[in-house]
């Protein structure tokens, strides 16, 4: 494994570890080349470069890797298609992401293979609170205006005016000038509603460590992240459902994960009141179907998106690239 720096980790005694960190970008490139050209003078040689998330590095490494025939994967799962990101997918053997319709860019390279969940630290909570029929509601990711909102604003406003017993907590990071405006943004529309403005709660994002139990505290998670070019597929649903937390989304990357389940979690893209429609009939549906929603979903993650079945993914994809 090659990365800029360690921190603390629990690493198997199987891997090995590089680092290549340095002052400024010029010097981690070059430090980055040095050391994938010692790992790939090693016999036997590897049997693949796998570049995750930063198509540079995949770039960096092709000159090193094509000339020994080895195949060159790229994990790239977010909305934007640089032009590092094009280069990349041309020089690769093979991409991998969460789901095809999630990657920004149309290529016969690209495979789907669901995201790579920790199941047993996103796990459910032992017991759930007793239900007193008031729903506590998350929204979990950075404030910019990718993560629809004021879509999940304006359906949950439209929910409580109808009967919905709930509060509805936005957490993120605020990590660039145009995020902060947005924060601003949406503060001042629950400010300004007497509706919202007893029910949304605004916090700082938390450690990463005390994420799992942040979403099992949720009785229910709210998502309609959209990219400009492609369905986006989450990785905090995939989370919340791993704790068996029902997540209510508008994409339809995500229909086959979110469909059929005791309760109607899908709704409307950037539609409020399909959303506002969808929080009732959940809040009406009790309890018992809310959990056995969880569970399934839970099922689903631990089947289709977790470390196991990524890695399991990962070696068919670079096992079929070695015999070719």
């Amino acid at each position: 494994m090659l990365c800029a720096r360690v921190g603390r980790h629990e690493l198997p005694a199987n891997v090995r570890v590089r680092t290549f960190g340095a002052p400024n970008r010029l010097s981690r490139g070059v430090r980055f080349v040095r050391e994938l050209a010692g790992e790939l003078r090693l016999e036997p040689r590897p049997n693949a470069v796998l570049a995750h998330m930063v198509p540079l590095f995949l770039l960096l490494a092709a000159p090193l890797a094509k000339p020994r025939h080895v195949p060159l994967v790229l994990w790239y799962q977010h909305g934007m298609a640089s032009r590092a990101l094009k280069l990349a997918v041309r020089l690769s053997d093979v991409v991998i992401t969460a789901d095809v319709r999630s990657f920004p860019l149309r290529s016969a390279k690209v495979r789907g293979i669901g995201h790579a969940i920790d199941v047993e630290r996103f796990s459910p909570a032992a017991a759930r609170p007793t239900d007193d029929g008031h729903l506590r509601l998350l929204a979990l990711g950075r404030f910019s205006w990718v993560k629809g909102y004021d879509t999940l604003l304006d359906g949950f406003g439209l929910a409580v005016e109808r009967g919905l017993d709930a509060q509805l907590e936005l957490r993120g990071p605020q990590l660039t000038e145009a995020e902060r405006r947005h924060h601003t943004h949406l503060e001042e529309l629950v400010r300004r509603s007497p509706v919202l403005s007893e029910r949304v709660e605004f916090a700082d994002s938390v450690p990463r460590d005390l994420v799992p139990e942040l979403l099992r505290n949720a009785d229910g998670v709210l998502s309609a992240t959209h990219a400009r070019d492609s369905e986006t597929f989450d990785k905090v649903v995939v989370e919340a459902g791993a704790c068996g937390v029902p997540v209510f989304a508008d994409n339809s990357a995500l229909g086959e994960l979110l469909g059929d389940l005791p309760v109607e979690l899908l709704f409307k893209s950037r539609d409020p009141e399909s959303l506002a429609e969808r929080l009732l009939a959940f809040a009406a549906a009790g309890p018992e179907r809310q959990a056995e929603a969880g569970a399934e979903l839970r099922r689903r993650v631990a089947e289709g998106h977790s470390v196991e079945s990524w890695a399991d993914a990962v070696t068919k994809i670079v096992a079929a690239q070695t015999r070719e």
